[in-house]
């Protein structure tokens, strides 16, 4: 009788030291909805419609302000102390074990470019909303305190992100949004005050991480579930003149003729052929040409390029720069015409992820059963200027298609619910150390 009440006893203890039933003492087991995201993606995508039914919610706007009382509702429900920066950036504060730590931020923007997709950085900022509710339901508490950042204005020139880790420039405060307002009284707008500016300082987060979708067609041509971002490119502009000579169309032989715009032809194709050639993953891009007099009976006397380079190394742009310099040379003597480079000032350096948080995602997706891939992320976002603060980590979900700032943009909800579930565990897993 004795031993019958002693395992009934021993039986009870054992209850009561195990976790309930879809609770996890450490997190491992919880999983995040995929239906509430895709539930709330498409909510999110209603605020800021016109009366033709394509996004418009651009920072600032009302479709924008409209979003953001909705979504602080949303995570004054998932248990978090919400404020507005001066920048007007969202942050949802939940309290860690031990607060005396650094705390994890992560998040994203929810403004779109005009008659943007409802993708973007919609994914990040949702699936930011439900860890926050799944670790609520989950009753788990991290060791470090946790924040949710829901930027302003990134389409802006990451002007939130931006906002926050430097001082902002009284001409940016004056210069005009997409919503007509200019970034002073559109900060007002959303519940900042730019006087009031309280920066972040560097090292005051133990790490920061960003969700998006890849914006691009490698995961989806590739068939890849997760992007390991390695880093965020930077690029490095120039202003290419080539002088020829104009002279008249009908009656200037085809050998004697300084035609600007057959040497500036052979330079574009000479660039693409380089850039495609050399290892990694470069690009060169052409975006603009102009050309004077611009007569069709006249042979073009001048031509004008921008060139752009991006890359994670700027000692590789700097290398391909080069060899596209002694390409011209040739192409001057062949051509006859004098080819000049201006370097811009206007650039941008490349930011690096962070390798440990990088490990922690890939440990992350494989633990999930997940493909996944390093990769570089050729687009801005809000990461690279909290680099400067922390150290820092993207999840790249696919794009259908590679479609991005359009109405066409889309990302499939069990991959949105992957990188959520990406996000999870590499939020924990940074949690224990």
């Amino acid at each position: 009788m004795k031993s019958i009440k002693l395992l009934v006893y021993t039986s009870i203890l054992v209850l009561l030291t195990l976790p309930a039933f879809g609770q996890s003492t450490d997190g491992k087991a919880l999983k995040v909805n995929q239906q509430r995201i895709e539930r709330r993606i498409q909510e999110l995508s209603e605020f800021g419609r016109d009366a033709t039914g394509k996004g418009y919610r651009v920072a600032y706007s009302k479709g924008d302000v409209a979003a953001r009382v909705w979504l602080i509702d949303l995570m004054e429900k998932a248990g978090l102390a919400v404020s507005i920066d001066y920048a007007g950036n969202l942050i949802g504060k939940r309290n860690g074990k031990n607060d005396a730590l650094k705390p994890i931020a992560f998040g994203s923007h929810i403004d779109m470019v005009p008659d943007g997709g409802n993708y973007d950085g919609c994914v990040g900022s949702i699936a930011a909303l439900e860890i926050m509710e799944v670790l609520k339901e989950g009753e788990v508490v991290t060791e470090h305190p946790l924040e949710m950042i829901i930027f302003s204005n990134e389409e802006g020139a990451v002007f939130g992100s931006r906002a926050m880790v430097q001082a902002i420039d009284p001409d940016v405060l004056a210069s005009i949004s997409h919503s007509g307002l200019s970034i002073e009284e559109g900060i007002k707008m959303i519940g900042g005050n730019a006087a009031d500016s309280e920066l972040r300082k560097s090292g005051s987060l133990a790490a920061f991480l960003e969700l998006h979708i890849e914006q691009g067609q490698v995961l989806d041509q590739e068939n890849i579930q997760i992007g390991v971002v390695e880093g965020i490119v930077g690029f490095r502009l120039w202003e290419i003149e080539i002088e020829g000579s104009a002279n008249h169309a009908g009656t200037t032989p085809m050998h004697l003729r300084r035609d600007a715009l057959v040497a500036a032809s052979k330079l574009i194709v000479m660039i693409n052929e380089l850039t495609t050639k050399m290892e990694g993953d470069q690009v060169a891009t052409v975006g603009q040409i102009s050309i004077t007099p611009g007569a069709g009976n006249v042979i073009p006397g001048k031509a004008t390029l921008s060139l752009e380079i991006r890359d994670l190394s700027i000692a590789k742009i700097e290398t391909l720069i080069a060899e596209i310099k002694r390409g011209g040379l040739e192409i001057e003597k062949s051509t006859q015409t004098n080819i000049t480079f201006r370097k811009r000032d206007f650039f941008s350096d490349p930011a690096l992820m962070d390798e440990q948080i990088q490990t922690s995602i890939a440990e992350s997706a494989k633990s999930l059963g997940l493909s996944y891939k390093n990769m570089p992320s050729g687009a801005g976002h809000d990461t690279q200027e909290m680099a400067n603060i922390a150290p820092v980590g993207m999840i790249f979900v696919p794009s259908v298609n590679g479609i991005s700032h359009s109405p066409k943009e889309f990302t499939k909800a069990a991959d949105m619910a992957n990188g959520a579930n990406v996000l999870l565990q590499t939020i924990l897993a940074l949690d224990k150390k």
